[in-house]
């Protein structure tokens, strides 16, 4: 079963890197043009939210596991440089999941306070929400600098990360490791349930009040395309939370059943190893899909912008070939 399970895990992050990178650089490329028919506050969001995405996807999957699997032996695996790669890792993917956080309370201002949302909602306040949550969390993942050791030195070169034994059962690693899930995902899960449930709440409130000053009735069936566009506004709110909580669900069950249970990590039977490594793949596939949750479930206007901003970039392309030749 584990040696299945091996296979698994190698293929499923080759096609996590084979597909993320060139969706998430996409992403960056049409958004980045500014001509896509959004706000500069939300454009600001919505790039970083791809860029922490594709961080993610080089430091925590292709440098840190495809490496591992594939190309064995290579600089990568000297300690230092692994090791960095490890902290670099952590905090894209803390990153990913507090840029998503940052820019559902920015959607949670525009509908809920919009007195708030001409001073909130604009795209310095989005650069310096974002500049800041980056640099503190890249600070809150400092500690891992410190967290391995090689498996072996050559020539005096140390080569392999592994933890050192105290990173498990210290209890300043301990406290640190509870402060982290704290951070992420723990305190993420309650506000994102929160920011969503209040913007659903408010979208709810106001659409039986429209609907009352349109004097709507059961028997009639006329088109209001503001309802509409609160409707697709919850299901985009319910499908971002519910992929965070049930792909994270895993993870955070892991940890508190190592917490509980007083467990070494690095002694997990099969079941607990192949448990603990399915939430981290479901954690890796939350943090390079956030992009596309968003675009997914937009509206078809919005779609239909995305198709006239790729018809642009090719059209650019298309003349300046044509210069070229």
């Amino acid at each position: 079963m584990l040696e299945t399970f091996f296979r698994v895990r190698k293929i499923w992050y080759m096609v996590i890197a084979v597909i993320g990178v060139p969706v998430n650089l996409v992403a960056i490329a049409i958004l980045s043009r500014g001509k896509c028919g959004l706000s500069t506050c939300t454009t600001r969001y919505l790039v970083a939210m791809a860029t922490a995405d594709l961080l993610t996807i080089i430091f925590a999957v292709i440098f840190w596991r495809v490496s591992y699997y594939y190309f064995p032996g290579t600089f990568l695996d000297i300690t230092p440089v692994c090791t960095m790669i490890s902290v670099l890792g952590e905090a894209a993917t803390d990153c990913s999941v507090w840029f998503t956080v940052s820019f559902t309370f920015d959607r949670f201002v525009a509908i809920c306070w919009q007195k708030q949302k001409t001073k909130y909602c604009t795209g310095k306040t989005a650069a310096v929400v974002l500049t800041t949550t980056g640099v503190l969390l890249c600070f809150e993942n400092v500690p891992y600098l410190f967290k391995y050791r090689p498996v072996k030195v050559i020539v005096n070169i140390p080569w392999d990360c592994i933890p050192k034994p105290g990173s498990f059962t210290d209890p300043g690693w301990v406290g640190y490791r509870w402060l982290s899930k704290l951070l992420t995902p723990l305190l993420p899960f309650v506000l994102i349930l929160l920011l969503n449930a209040l913007t659903v709440r408010h979208i709810l409130v106001t659409s039986r009040v429209r609907k009352g000053l349109r004097g709507q009735s059961k028997a009639e069936n006329r088109s209001d395309p503001e309802m509409e566009s609160r409707r697709r506004s919850v299901i985009l709110l319910l499908t971002i939370s519910g992929s965070f909580i049930i792909l994270w669900s895993v993870n955070v069950v892991e940890f508190l059943y190592y917490i509980i249970a007083g467990l070494d990590q690095n002694n997990y039977n099969d079941s607990e190893y192949i448990f603990q490594h399915t939430g981290y793949m479901l954690m890796i596939l939350s943090c390079c899909t956030n992009t596309f949750i968003y675009g997914v479930t937009q509206s078809k206007k919005l779609l239909q912008v995305g198709r006239e901003c790729g018809k642009r970039i090719t059209g650019g392309i298309q003349r300046r070939t044509v210069d070229i030749a």
